[in-house]
């Protein structure tokens, strides 16, 4: 069966630890009809828009897309094309496993913990008020009026936005995920003992739901004690379901306990479409240097592959890349433990070690 599939280079580093995942997931022997779409930057400047109709309607049509990072401007510029992708496209789950491998240099071993963490609301929403926006001052006023408290007068406001709907349907993508894999337990994080609304709709949610699932042990836990606990025994944590803005943090957090975003991959999910794409970004001071690591990307192509149904070579790809990783020599400079190291390899180069394992 040949599987229809949206690839989306990226920019910065994108193009090049995309084409390093295309190579070894045609290794596999699955068949793939790629679709190439461009987005972000480069799209812009040919058809005036960050987010083309064509490559929404592509990904759409295939149900998949595999995708690169894509350079999100700081603190000026366009907004992120990646959360915008999650919006409209209703991808509302995101899905960020965190797990050791052996032979990989980091603080602990025996990590498997998976972040599950909802993707369209929270802080991400994007609903900001600038600094000296006539609209800024009369959200100021409704404020002052309504709660009783003075904002600065200097003050930007971004609005978080949480609702009952959303959160029970990312627990319950969580729960579901958990029973399809057996995991034994999900842990709700979050800040409800001072964000009461925001975080107190998201927790009854998840409470409501947890109810639904007596196989699965459910926990709730602070997200400044779940940070802690991680750092100090992650091995106690399985799934992790979150607000928005706490899943990006944690799911960096977990990367570093297992060697860094270079070997995190990424799902983003909603009922009928998955787009795959590595945790990190797109790295654009590295950009056509052939040096960064593709292994996130390429372990994003395994969670492709089990979507796809093609459970055989998702196992047989990641056992190619964890011998990989277990030689420790066709490896990029940031998993070796001297990250000056001139014994690491190029990003392709690690494709062609994949490869050879997959022959």
């Amino acid at each position: 069966m040949r599987h229809g599939v949206t690839f989306i280079p990226g920019d910065g580093v994108g193009p090049e630890v995309a084409e390093a995942t295309r190579r070894v997931l045609e290794a596999t022997g699955v068949a793939f009809e790629w679709d190439y779409q461009v987005i972000g930057a480069e799209a812009q400047e040919k058809t005036g828009t960050v987010l083309p109709p064509a490559a929404l309607e592509s990904i759409r049509r295939n149900g998949v897309a595999i995708k690169g990072p894509v350079t999100t401007p700081i603190a000026s510029g366009f907004r992120s094309v990646n959360v915008a992708l999650r919006q409209e496209l209703d991808l509302y789950a995101c899905l960020r496993p965190c797990k050791s491998y052996p032979g990989v240099y980091a603080p602990y071993d025996d990590v498997d913990v998976v972040v599950v963490r909802e993707n369209t609301e929270g802080l991400y929403i994007g609903i900001e008020y600038d600094l000296g926006e006539a609209d800024t001052g009369r959200l100021a006023a409704l404020v002052l009026e309504t709660r009783g408290m003075k904002l600065a007068p200097d003050a930007a406001v971004s609005l978080r936005v949480i609702s009952d709907t959303g959160s029970r349907r990312v627990v319950r993508f969580a729960f579901d995920y958990a029973r399809a894999n057996g995991r034994r337990k999900v842990a709700a994080v979050h800040k409800s003992n001072i964000l009461k609304y925001t975080d107190g709709v998201f927790l009854r949610a998840a409470q409501a739901v947890a109810a639904d699932y007596p196989d699965i042990e459910f926990t709730d836990v602070l997200l400044d004690a779940c940070c802690m606990q991680l750092a100090k025994r992650p091995q106690q944590f399985d799934v992790l379901v979150t607000p928005n803005f706490y899943g990006d943090l944690l799911s960096d957090l977990c990367a570093g306990l297992v060697g860094g975003l270079g070997l995190a991959p990424g799902a983003n999910l909603g009922d009928k479409i998955a787009v795959f794409e590595p945790t990190h970004g797109s790295a654009p001071r590295y950009a056509g240097l052939n040096r960064v690591n593709p292994i996130a990307t390429m372990l994003s192509g395994v969670l492709m592959l089990r979507h796809l149904g093609e459970v055989s070579a998702a196992e047989r790809l990641e056992a190619a890349i964890a011998a990989v990783l277990a030689e420790g020599k066709s490896v990029t400079y940031d998993m070796k433990a001297d990250r000056d190291d001139m014994t690491a390899v190029t990003t392709s180069e690690v494709a062609d070690a994949v490869i050879s394992k997959l022959a």
